[in-house]
C-alpha cells in the first residue's frame, strides 16, 4: 500500500507519503519541492502495520491533507473557453500587452492555488498546438531567424492575441499580419510564459521550483510532438512559395 497527501494553502505547502511493505512502514514529509525528512516503524504483524499506517492516513487527512492530484471540485478546473474569456478580459485591462499581462497575473493572484495551476495547465494545452511546421516557418520569415526560444516566445504572443486570431493562424499562418507592427516590434511575448509561476510566487511567497512540483502534481502533461519541418531554412525558393505575403513583406526586410 502507498498513499502520497499534500496540504496546500496559503500557509501551507507541504507533502506526506507513507509506503508499507510487510510489517513496516516507511513514512516521507516535507515542505513540496524538497527531499524532506524520512522515518520508518515496524510492526509485530502486516495486519498491525496497516492498521496502524490507515490511522495516520486519516488524521493527516483531518488535518486538511489531501491526495496529491486530487481535485476538491470540478469548478476550479479551468476550461478552454474560461481561459480564453480571460485572455479578453486582459485585453480590456490596459493599450498595451504588457499592462494586460499585469492585471492578469494579479488577478490570478488571488485565485487559488489550484485555479492558478488549472490555468496555468489550460495555457499549455492551448499553446502545445502551435507548434507546427508552418508557423515556425511563418516566425522565421517575420524574425529572419527563429531559434527554439524564440519560437515559444512567439507561440506565447500567438496565444496572447485571442482565440479568434490564434485559431486562424493555426489554419494559415499569414491571417497574423495584421497584428504585426513597426519594425522594432519583435512578434513574441516570452513573460506570458511565467505568468502563471510569478502568480504562486506572489500569492505564497514560495519559489519558482515549489510552484513546478505542484504543477506536475496536477498536471497529465504530455511532450510536445515531433515536428516534421517541410522546410529548411536556407532554402529561400521553398519559404517564398509557401507564404508569399509574408515573403513579399519581411522576407527582405524581416522585423527586429
Amino acid at each position: 500500500m502507498e498513499r502520497s497527501l499534500v496540504c496546500i494553502t496559503a500557509f501551507s505547502n507541504k507533502f506526506w507519503k507513507i509506503k508499507v511493505q510487510g510489517n513496516m512502514f516507511i513514512v516521507s514529509y516535507g515542505k513540496i519541492g524538497t527531499q524532506g525528512s524520512i522515518n520508518t516503524k515496524e510492526f509485530s504483524s502486516e495486519e498491525h502495520c496497516l492498521r496502524e499506517a490507515n490511522k495516520l492516513i486519516q488524521s493527516k487527512l483531518k488535518k486538511g491533507y489531501r491526495d496529491q492530484g486530487e481535485d476538491s471540485g470540478q469548478a476550479m478546473q479551468m476550461t478552454e473557453a474560461e481561459f480564453w474569456r480571460l485572455i479578453d478580459a486582459a485585453h480590456q485591462r490596459g493599450d498595451y500587452m504588457e499592462e494586460q499581462l499585469e492585471w492578469l497575473t494579479a488577478y490570478l493572484s488571488r485565485k487559488s492555488i489550484r485555479e492558478i495551476v488549472h490555468f496555468d495547465i489550460q495555457f499549455n494545452r492551448v499553446y502545445q498546438k502551435s507548434y507546427t511546421s508552418d508557423l515556425w516557418a511563418a516566425a522565421y520569415i517575420i524574425m529572419g531567424g527563429c531559434s527554439d526560444d524564440s519560437f515559444d516566445y512567439f507561440r506565447a504572443w500567438l496565444v496572447f492575441l485571442g482565440k479568434d486570431a490564434y485559431e486562424k493562424a493555426l489554419a494559415d499562418p499569414e491571417s497574423i499580419m495584421p497584428y504585426l507592427g513597426k519594425e522594432e516590434d519583435v512578434p513574441e511575448f516570452e513573460d506570458l510564459l511565467t505568468c502563471a509561476t510569478i502568480a504562486f510566487e506572489e500569492k505564497t511567497g514560495l519559489e519558482q521550483e515549489d510552484y513546478l512540483e505542484i504543477y506536475y502534481s496536477l498536471a497529465d502533461e504530455k511532450p510536445d510532438p515531433e515536428i516534421d519541418f517541410d522546410w529548411d531554412e536556407d532554402d529561400e525558393e521553398t519559404l517564398s512559395r509557401k507564404f508569399p505575403k509574408l515573403w513579399a513583406k519581411y522576407g527582405e526586410y524581416p522585423l527586429g
